[in-house]
């Protein structure tokens, strides 16, 4: 990328990878929003507003929704949610998030964004907030099993998972799939300990990428693999950079795991990466 980023957000439209928000090489919020067309970066836009560190993001059609974060100048967990539409180049205020958050995760599923955990300025949370694009409203659905912040969200045959995640100093390794219909979440099978990661599901599997371990204060550069019906997760071809904050998108056929940060324990202040690397299975 042209500009280092990390505790940033990520999502992929038919056309294009966009990343938003975050830190860069120097700690410093980054307003810029930069466009991936598969070939070459380019500047597209910038933050409404302060900058944001560990927000969400999710695409539905060609319209990107930005979801919380904390403020890079305050530190202070917000609830805006901006919808940006890729056509036309414009912001817009959609309906807010029903409490501020920051750290969640976010992924479409069946032209609806589910959030899941995160924080706010007093403690971790374990909700699962749905947002629905056509009546501008959100909704509580089925909380997560463990109040945890930066879990990864990917949507895998058919369902809504979340892998990874943490509270304080102490990390985890739950994994759990969430069945719409039923509203409720069943227990999956666990990798180890870690958050910050990124998940993707390409090729009929399930991946997992790098992240940070707290209990060996070490950034990751693990690759774990989940096929159906297996009872373990596999290790594929590592990282080249290993990275906390490691943003994972699938475009044309790809998985791309966007900046993050190679040092570890800084995550209101990571310093960035510029670092792209993709992978097909």
């Amino acid at each position: 990328m042209a500009t280092a980023r990390a505790a940033h957000a990520v999502a992929a439209t038919a056309e294009a990878i966009y990343v938003m928000g975050g830190t860069g090489a120097d700690g410093q919020p980054v307003a810029e929003i930069e466009r991936f067309d598969g070939k070459r970066w380019a500047s597209d836009t910038t933050l409404p507003g302060e900058g944001l560190n560990a927000p969400a993001a999710a695409a539905i059609g060609g319209s990107i929704y930005l979801i919380g974060g904390f403020g890079t100048t305050t530190n202070r967990p917000v609830s805006a949610v901006h919808a940006y539409d890729t056509k036309t180049r414009r912001w817009s205020e959609v309906a807010p998030l029903p409490a501020p958050r920051g750290g969640h995760a976010a992924a479409a599923v069946g032209g609806r964004i589910h959030v899941l955990g995160g924080g706010n300025s007093v403690s971790t949370l374990a909700d699962h907030t749905v947002y629905d694009p056509g009546t501008n409203t959100w909704i509580e659905r089925a909380k997560l099993p463990r109040s945890m912040g930066s879990v990864a969200a990917v949507v895998f045959e058919g369902k809504l998972w979340s892998v990874g995640g943490r509270s304080g100093p102490s990390d985890f390794g739950d994994v759990y799939a969430y069945d719409a219909a039923a509203d409720a979440w069943t227990p999956g099978v666990p990798i180890p300990a870690r958050g910050t990661g990124g998940a993707a599901a390409i090729g009929g599997s399930l991946y997992y990428f790098g992240g940070e371990s707290q209990a060996k204060s070490s950034v990751l550069g693990d690759v774990l693999r989940l096929d159906p019906r297996v009872t373990a997760w596999t290790a594929a071809a590592p990282l080249p950079t290993p990275r906390n904050f490691a943003r994972a998108v699938v475009f044309n056929g790809r998985v791309y795991v966007i900046g993050g940060s190679t040092g570890y324990g800084r995550s209101h202040a990571s310093v960035g990466s510029r670092t792209v690397e993709s992978f097909r299975p």
